[in-house]
This record gives C-alpha cells, sequence and structure tokens, in this order.
C-alpha cells in the first residue's frame, strides 16, 4: 500500500517507463529524494550520431516527465516543478515535489499511458474528427508549444523531407552503425527497437524511416494506405534545452490525447534528427520557429494494438 510521498513519487516514476524515446534509448534516470523525485539525463544512452546536441534524448526525457505528472494528477496530487533547475548541472532537467492535495485530473490521459503504444502501420482513409487536433493544439499551446498540421498544400513538400532524411541516413555508415547497434540489443536489454514493432516498406502517402534497412521487419503492415491520417508538427519559438524539454511535454500530452480518442499515432524523429531536414520544415513553418516533434495520427486500419516495445526495470532506472 502507497502511503508516503517517496512511495508516490516512485510510482509515478514507475508509470513513467511506459514512455516512448528515440531508438528506445530510454535515456532518464529518476532519484527518489525525501519528497521530491528528480529527473536526469542518461548520457550513456545519447545517440552520439544521431541526436549529439542531445535535443532528441531532451524530448524523450520531457515525455517521461509529463508521463510521472500525468500519473501524480490523476491521485489528485498538486505538484510543483522546478525545471532545469542548476545551471551547473545541465542533465538534472526536473525537480518534482508534492505540495498538496486536489481534485483528480488527467485520469483520462493517465488511462491511456499504459495503451499507448507507437504503431508504425498505416492507418485507414477514415478521416480523423477535426476536435481531435483542436484538443492537441489547446493541451500543447498551455506548454508554449504550437500545433502546425500540414495540409493538401504542404505535405507534398513534408513527402520530400521525408523522403531526403532518409536518404541522408542511409548513405550515413556512422548512423547505420548506430542503427544497428540499437536495432540488435541483447534481449537482456530491455531496449532497443524489436522486429516485430516495425512494419516493411509499403506504399503510403509519407514514407516512414527504415529501422530494417537489410529485412527482417516482423509487423504485417495491414490494409491501410494513410489516407486518413493527419500530419502535425509541433515547434517553438527558441531552440533552447527548455524548450526541447517542453516540446516533449507537450508531445507526451498529444500522444496520450490521440490514445484517449481512441486514434493511432507514431513519432517521426527522422525529419528532426537530420539538420538539413529541418531546415525544410523550418522553411514550412514560415520560419516563425523551429520544429521539435512530428506526429503521424490516424484511425487504426486494424482491430489490433501495435506491439509494446520492451522496457528497463524499474530498479534499473529509479534510485531511492
Amino acid at each position: 500500500m502507497i502511503t508516503t510521498q517517496d512511495d508516490i513519487l516512485r510510482s509515478a516514476a514507475e508509470t513513467a517507463l511506459h514512455a516512448p524515446s528515440i531508438f528506445n534509448t530510454q535515456p532518464w534516470r529518476w532519484q527518489v529524494f525525501q519528497g521530491g523525485l528528480e529527473l536526469r539525463a542518461d548520457r550513456s544512452r545519447q545517440l552520439a550520431v544521431t541526436d549529439p546536441e542531445g535535443r532528441m534524448l531532451t524530448v524523450s526525457c520531457g515525455i517521461a516527465l509529463h508521463h510521472a505528472l500525468t500519473a501524480l494528477a490523476a491521485e489528485g496530487h498538486r505538484t510543483s516543478v522546478d525545471r532545469l533547475p542548476d545551471d551547473r548541472d545541465p542533465d538534472l532537467l526536473a525537480r518534482v515535489r508534492i505540495t498538496g492535495s486536489a481534485a483528480p485530473t488527467d485520469v483520462r490521459l493517465r488511462d491511456a499511458i499504459s495503451r499507448r503504444h507507437t504503431d508504425r502501420r498505416p492507418f485507414a482513409d477514415t478521416p480523423v474528427p477535426d476536435g481531435v487536433v483542436d484538443r492537441l493544439r489547446a493541451e500543447t499551446e498551455r506548454r508554449g508549444v504550437y500545433v502546425a498540421e500540414l495540409g493538401a498544400d504542404t505535405v507534398v513538400r513534408f513527402q520530400v523531407t521525408a523522403a531526403r532524411a532518409g536518404e541522408l541516413d542511409q548513405d550515413d555508415p556512422a548512423y547505420q552503425a548506430e542503427l544497428t547497434e540499437w536495432t540488435h540489443r541483447p534481449e537482456a536489454a530491455h531496449d532497443g527497437l524489436t522486429p516485430d514493432t516495425v512494419v516493411p516498406a509499403t506504399p503510403r502517402k509519407i514514407p516512414l524511416r527504415s529501422f530494417f534497412p537489410e529485412g527482417g521487419e516482423e509487423l504485417l503492415p495491414g490494409p491501410g494506405h494513410d489516407g486518413g491520417a493527419r500530419y502535425l508538427v509541433l515547434w517553438t519559438t527558441d531552440d533552447e534545452p527548455s524548450d526541447w524539454l517542453a516540446a516533449g511535454e507537450a508531445m507526451s500530452a498529444a500522444l496520450l490525447e490521440t490514445t484517449a480518442s481512441g486514434l493511432g499515432v507514431s513519432p517521426m524523429t527522422d525529419v528532426i534528427e537530420v539538420p538539413a531536414s529541418r531546415a525544410l520544415l523550418r522553411r514550412l513553418l514560415d520560419n516563425l520557429g523551429e520544429a521539435q516533434a512530428a506526429l503521424r495520427i490516424g484511425v487504426p486500419a486494424t482491430g489490433d494494438t501495435a506491439p509494446e516495445s520492451p522496457r528497463r526495470a524499474a530498479t534499473d532506472v529509479i534510485d531511492g
């Protein structure tokens, strides 16, 4: 039975283990201490080639932070959060404390955490209701992160951007070596990308990254063609670590809201990782800001849920 604040915070950190991350690296550590919870970047899991700045690492940690805060809010706990509280310790991303009780909120989002799995299969031709995108926009803008939906006139240019990102990755031996490292993990590692969560190349509106260039994907694509999919870009006006963290929190809110609405969702991080493609996205945004995340959302074309990616044990990630 959970009785102390430390127990409550530890439980929230355990819930955050469901968070998605770049290449499923799970690049975070949690520390429970005297009524507080600290989130730290685990630089040993940073992708040196794909993510040299730590942008996507920080976005991933922002997703985990929002998952933990959502779990606490759903249990009726009011919290205070200090983000990037120590300039001398940039790996300390957030410090969370419980400050009191409140009426439970975000229960439907909390309940979506364990159900949400990245679905790389093509979605159905059924349109996504407009109200869903409106709710996503409201959730992200509360965090200073904006949503740009790609209309018919920009989807073609986005298609070129995604294809270009894939070409640049395929031509980079260092990237290919790093990708191989994280798609051929020992089973005991409980991380990385597994063949049963990835689909082979299939006709669709916007191409997805090829995680297994030599083949080996095991997830059947199903009957969809992404005809009803909608493409969203999350962007910020500035481009500092605090913006990356906020983008991760906003991305988490968008992922959970989409899942709670009965839809499928798949992040498209390759177009953000490659500087050249990110510059193309900036132009699609009329140079208003910096793209931090891209999402493909849609109505699932099959009745079964996407497979769950492996997760590390709480004892490997949570201290205290």
